[in-house]
């Protein structure tokens, strides 16, 4: 009977790693980037030769500039996309990150030089373009290139990796790569430096230099980490000492460069989640039935100073126990070391709702009589000719030594430029220059049939 159950134990056993090998096959077959894999020194060959900054690719960074330039200041989206799809600048950032994976110092040296020009082309070809434009207001699509956030580094990162990943197939002509290029939109800081520096606003030019060196980074950090992962074979030294030294040197460089951004990557993705628990704090404790918050101003702890929740309130304020209670619920949303500021009208300062809907209604009222004095004013300045072809049939009708009329209507002015009333001035040429015309009764006639006052007749000899 033991001998049964110990049987039966071992055959579930033998299937359970059976199954469990199978799938870890499958997972395997599914998830193996062997498949379509080019070999190591074509993807290299490759690379290299989108780090090329020269002739072709310059022209087309500078045509892209402009392009992201002329969308950023129009606030087109469409138009900054197309930009970041023909953008050649992702060569050199991925040439950085492969360079350091494989230790090829040369390839370094030359990504880094290209890179630096086709930042400095960029910013100067921005500049220019925003230093002559006619439109110099801040777009939505410009203030979103100046403060990189959380999702920035994150969407770097996997672009990076994606971009990365595509590169390593033999069939590069996928979508991945312009996508990526969307994604990651490196140029579009850019050219928000150049409006920066264009415009004086140092606050842009700072903001979204700091944007594209983030996503710099870490796309150039992906790219690294996906050769190493990829096992790519290093660069091999002849000399030994100068091996050591390059090594040496690449280490620094990438310790340097990716230390400092991990970092900074780390404190953005800790303020982000302090802003969404003080806003889910703000939300869920100060919800009163007639005070509402207005303004909610957030600030992360800097050096010494702590964490700081600023609010706004206007309604029915509130009393120093109601707060006090709120800050002690701090404690339950993980806020325990953030000051709490609450900033509320006094009970005199209460908006009456009645008295503004007064004013208001007061002030479109007086808007109304000036627009009506106005339209009156400009009815009796205005300078219309009277229906003339009307009037001279009838004329002739009337008399017969009419034998044509000219009518013109006007406004008598002063010598001091002061408008007078209007006048009609008419003048008759006679069928016959011998033959007398009424002119009182012309005269008293055209007052009647024009509503004019003031007529002037002048008969042609």
């Amino acid at each position: 009977m033991e001998n049964n159950r110990t049987d039966n134990t071992q055959q579930v056993r033998s299937s359970f790693s059976a199954w469990i090998g199978e799938l870890r096959e499958f997972m395997k077959g599914r998830f193996s980037l062997d498949e379509d894999q080019a070999q190591r020194d074509e993807v290299v060959a490759a690379i290299s030769k989108g780090v090329e900054f020269r002739g072709v690719n310059l022209w087309v960074l500078i045509f892209a500039t402009m392009i992201a330039s002329l969308g950023l200041n129009v606030n087109s989206a469409a138009v900054i996309i197309g930009a970041m799809l023909i953008s050649p600048i992702m060569g050199p950032i991925m040439g950085v990150g492969l360079s350091l994976g494989i230790s090829d110092f040369d390839l370094l040296k030359k990504s880094l030089r290209n890179l630096t020009l086709m930042f400095i082309v960029a910013i100067i070809t921005s500049t220019i373009y925003f230093f002559i434009s006619p439109l110099s207001s801040n777009s939505s699509e410009l203030l979103a290139r100046t403060v990189p956030t959380t999702y920035d580094v994150l969407i770097a990162l996997f672009g990076g990796l994606a971009g990365i990943v595509a590169q390593t197939r033999q069939d590069r002509t996928s979508t991945v790569i312009p996508g990526v290029a969307i994604a990651t939109a490196l140029i579009p800081p850019l050219c928000t430096a150049g409006f920066g520096l264009a415009t004086g606003q140092f606050k842009f030019f700072f903001g979204a230099f700091y944007l594209f060196f983030i996503n710099s980074v870490f796309i150039a950090l992906a790219t690294y980490a996906m050769v190493r992962f990829l096992k790519y074979e290093k660069k091999a030294f002849i000399d030994k000492g100068r091996e050591r030294t390059v090594k040496r040197l690449m280490m620094v460089i990438t310790l340097v460069t990716f230390i400092p951004s991990v970092v900074i990557g780390f404190h953005m993705v800790r303020v982000s989640v302090f802003e969404a628990v003080a806003d889910k704090y703000v939300a869920q404790v100060f919800n009163f039935p007639h005070t509402r918050v207005i303004e909610c101003n957030k600030h992360y702890a800097q050096g010494k100073k702590p964490s700081q929740i600023e609010l706004l309130l206007v309604g029915e304020p509130l009393g120093g126990e109601v707060i006090e209670n709120a800050r002690t619920q701090m404690r339950s949303f993980g806020l325990e070391e953030t000051e709490l500021v609450v900033r509320q009208a006094n009970t005199e300062d209460k908006i009456d709702v009645a008295s503004l809907q007064q004013s208001y209604k007061e002030l479109l009222e007086e808007k109304n009589r000036r627009i009506g004095e106005m339209a009156s004013q400009l009815k009796r300045y205005r300078v219309t000719n009277v229906e003339v072809d009307d009037i001279s049939r009838e004329v002739g009708a009337m008399m017969e030594n009419i034998g044509a009329i000219s009518l013109t209507k006007g406004i008598t002015f002063d010598v001091k430029g002061t408008p007078g009333d209007t006048t009609l001035v008419c003048v008759v040429t006679p069928r016959d220059p011998a033959a007398p015309i009424d002119r009182e009764t012309l005269s008293r006639w055209l007052k009647v049939r024009t509503k004019v006052e003031n007529v002037k007749l002048f008969v042609e000899p």
